[in-house]
């Protein structure tokens, strides 16, 4: 590929208002937030902004006593910083693909680790799965969203959605590999005793999640690992 003048680089990769949204992909990878008033955004996603913004943690009134009892039992939790004023607000994560889903007073459940920005229109509630305290090594947290708004998630590459119905019966996936799933799903860990005994392999496909019932989950083609909080 020749390489490109001055004009030629600015012209392909200016910033481009395609759309009036408040969220808008300037490209796959990067998240523009058009801010008039506020949202939640995933702590440390900010790689540019323009205007008067604001930029604070989420506290401890805001995540409400519920998730804040789970954080505690979890080890584990989704950090959210608040973005405030007027401007715009450039978002990524590790250069992850990122997915725009519009709620209209639906719910879907997703890894708190894929959240990367949501209207405050959206209420989040970080929730646990049976049987999964002592068994998970990695970040496994999920979160309920639920509302009217836009929320974005984030995958490794291109998302795969997998149908779930009682005609074909349940579907099992990595946690790891597990980005979201529809409201009408309630997963359970499920364990495979011959998975284990291989030799080295203690967790990974030994540990899944099965989906049962009618609806959705969306995997990635990539087994994220996780830090607790508190790690670096």
């Amino acid at each position: 590929m020749p390489a490109k003048s001055l004009a030629e680089f600015i012209a392909a990769y200016k910033e481009e208002d395609v759309t009036s949204e408040a969220f808008e992909l300037e490209n796959d990878r990067l998240l523009e937030i058009r801010l008039n008033g506020s949202v939640w955004a995933k702590a440390g996603a900010m790689v540019a902004r323009t205007g008067q913004v604001k930029f604070t943690r989420q506290g401890l009134l805001e995540q409400g006593l519920g998730n804040l009892l789970k954080k505690a039992v979890s080890g584990e939790g989704m950090v959210l910083m608040k973005v405030e004023g007027q401007g715009r607000v450039y978002l990524a994560d590790a250069g992850k693909k990122i997915t725009l889903l519009r709620l209209d007073g639906e719910t879907i459940f997703a890894n708190g680790n894929d959240v990367l920005a949501l209207e405050t229109g959206i209420d989040n509630q970080i929730t646990m799965m049976k049987r999964v305290a002592g068994m998970m090594s990695g970040g496994l947290f999920n979160v309920r969203l639920s509302g009217k708004g836009i929320v974005a998630i984030t995958s490794h590459y291109d998302p795969l959605i997998l149908k779930v119905s009682a005609a074909t019966g349940p579907v099992f996936t990595d946690p790891n590999a597990t980005v979201a799933w529809s409201g009408t799903l309630q997963p359970e860990i499920a364990t495979d005793i011959s998975l284990k005994t291989f030799v080295g392999r203690g967790s990974g496909e030994s540990i899944q999640m099965k989906f049962a019932g009618e609806g959705w989950v969306v995997v990635q083609p990539y087994e994220e690992t996780y830090m607790q909080a508190g790690q670096s």
